[in-house]
């Protein structure tokens, strides 16, 4: 076992340290305090105007392949959704998730089937708030286009893989005039997404829902436990920009051979 490989589990014990860690002091202290992100302010508004007014929130959770890392963003959007579940089960037009993928379409269903459980109204609960709206990028937006239209949508949140098509989600949304919310991991995605939502979700922002939606004390200690690594890289990078600069790295390189590409 090379030294990169013991470093290599010793990042991983210190993320997984630092995330139990963040829980039991997130549940101690009640919480952490983040800087404000407008488009969760305004979800989180949303959602109550809606229930108020009668009126449906859809979420749209992209199509990434499960078996790939653009699946990420979709689970994002599944805990995204599973809040606005909960928030808005008393409604009388419950939320809809629409899906691009099939994995996508059933574990939303899930979600809906898991709030509504939790709540104890199990009995309200409708296969048909998860959909399966399209196979293809386009077709799949072409899927989405009918909810926001014919169904009493006030407010659309797109978080999940999403790239060019995002343009004719958002672009119907606005036209209806619907607030519009929207993150994708794909950067094509995201530059849509800035020149077309009202309220976008740029870079890790869309991975961030889960905490700032009070999903769970382990997604906040995960958005803690980020900063500290961050903090961490910068010191490396300039303990590492020193070393260049002082010849330090060459005497590591004799004292670990295992640090050499």
């Amino acid at each position: 076992m090379n030294i990169l490989t013991l470093l290599g589990f010793a990042f991983v014990i210190l993320v997984f340290g630092m995330i139990i860690t963040f829980t039991a002091l997130g549940r101690k202290q009640g919480g952490f305090a983040f800087r404000e992100i407008p488009a969760f302010v305004r979800l989180r508004r949303a959602v109550g105007l809606a229930v108020e007014a009668g009126a449906r929130l859809q979420v749209n959770l992209g199509w990434g392949n499960p078996v790939s890392t653009e699946f990420a963003s979709g689970l994002v959007g599944l805990t995204v959704l599973d809040r606005i579940a909960r928030a808005a089960s008393v409604s009388d037009n419950p939320p809809v998730a629409t899906s691009g993928e099939g994995a996508h379409s059933i574990l939303s269903q899930d979600t809906f089937r898991s709030a509504y459980g939790s709540l104890g109204i199990e009995s309200q609960y409708d296969p048909t708030m998860g959909r399966l709206v399209g196979l293809t990028p386009f077709g799949y937006a072409a899927g989405v286009l009918p909810v926001i239209f014919d169904e009493q949508v006030s407010t659309n949140a797109a978080i999940g893989h999403l790239t060019e098509e995002v343009a004719l989600i958002n672009d119907a949304s606005m036209r209806k005039g619907n607030l519009t919310i929207a993150g994708s991991d794909s950067l094509p995605g995201q530059a849509v997404i800035y020149a077309t939502a009202e309220e976008p979700l740029i870079g890790e922002e869309v991975f961030a829902g889960g905490a700032y939606l009070g999903a769970s004390p382990a997604h906040e200690a995960s958005l803690r436990s980020q900063d500290i690594l961050r903090l961490i890289l910068i010191a490396l990078l300039l303990i590492s920009a020193l070393g260049k600069l002082f010849g330090i790295d060459q005497l590591l390189l004799d004292l670990f051979p295992g640090l050499n590409p």
